[in-house]
């Protein structure tokens, strides 16, 4: 039987399984949308990675990731603009509902986090003509803060949508809960992302009390302290009623079980918890 509205995100079972088996899985427990990384592309090659998803009539709800913008020196920066376009012919390729942007960090010994910000708009400028006549849309996902040194100097919802609104209307956001729901605006900026009809994806897992690792820890839903109900009313009230994307990375838990246990838990609390 089909599950309707769920999308799993292939770094949830990353540990376990290729590109290949892991759609296998999916299918075997009735999800037919999926978001993969581009590695896992990359080692079954994107021929057949296309192929597989157009043979087995599966979505692609996002393709992760590009970004990473700021650069120390202008051939890096040079460098983060080639591989971003490289990025975007791949999510065409596939038809990708979008392609997630995990914008980067301060480069090399850099302390100032303005100037971070000022390349990761100036970066998304750059290639985003690329993006609009590859027909792809590109998600700015806001990052938990304790990530804004070396993974993501975009933290809010608010500061991404107010890329949005100085980018265009094919630049949105990815509204992932793990990094988003402890803000207390969080209700007026995705009732806001609403407005300017820029919500491209919807991901989930659980915030661990306590979390051990602040990037290998996410939790299943349900185990967790998110309110994910309560956001995912939220989204829809926003007018978003694409799939719910589960993403997890978990070294010390999700990736050690077997990856039928892991997908069928996950259809399970997607039914129960959220």
């Amino acid at each position: 039987m089909q599950v309707e509205g769920l999308s799993i995100n292939l770094a949830t079972i990353r540990e376990q399984c290729g590109f290949a088996e892991a759609v296998d899985i999916c299918l075997k427990h009735g999800i037919t949308a999926i978001a993969p990384w581009r590695d896992q592309v990359a080692k079954v090659g994107l021929d057949e990675a296309v192929r597989i998803v157009k043979s087995n009539g599966i979505k692609l709800t996002g393709l992760c990731r590009g970004g990473f913008f700021p650069a120390a020196n202008d051939a890096d920066w040079q460098k983060n603009l080639d591989d971003n376009r490289r990025a975007i012919d791949e999510a065409a390729a596939f038809s990708a509902d979008c392609l997630v942007l995990v914008v980067g960090g301060l480069p090399g010994s850099s302390k100032d986090i303005v100037a971070a910000r000022r390349m990761v708009f100036d970066g998304i400028a750059a290639v985003l003509p690329h993006a609009q006549a590859a027909g792809v849309k590109l998600a700015i996902e806001p990052l938990h803060p304790m990530y804004a040194a070396d993974r993501a100097c975009v933290n809010t919802l608010g500061q991404a949508l107010d890329l949005c609104e100085q980018l265009g209307e094919d630049v949105g956001v990815a509204v992932d809960v793990y990094h988003v729901w402890w803000d207390p605006d969080l209700a007026n900026q995705i009732a806001r992302a609403g407005r300017m009809k820029r919500i491209f994806a919807h991901h989930i897992c659980d915030w661990l009390v306590p979390t051990k690792d602040m990037l290998l820890d996410r939790g299943m839903m349900g185990d967790g302290v998110i309110d994910l109900k309560g956001i995912r009313r939220m989204v829809e009230a926003a007018g978003f009623f694409g799939a719910q994307e589960v993403e997890i990375f978990s070294a010390e838990n999700w990736w050690k079980r077997p990856a039928e246990e892991v997908i069928a838990t996950c259809v399970e609390r997607f039914r129960s918890c959220c």
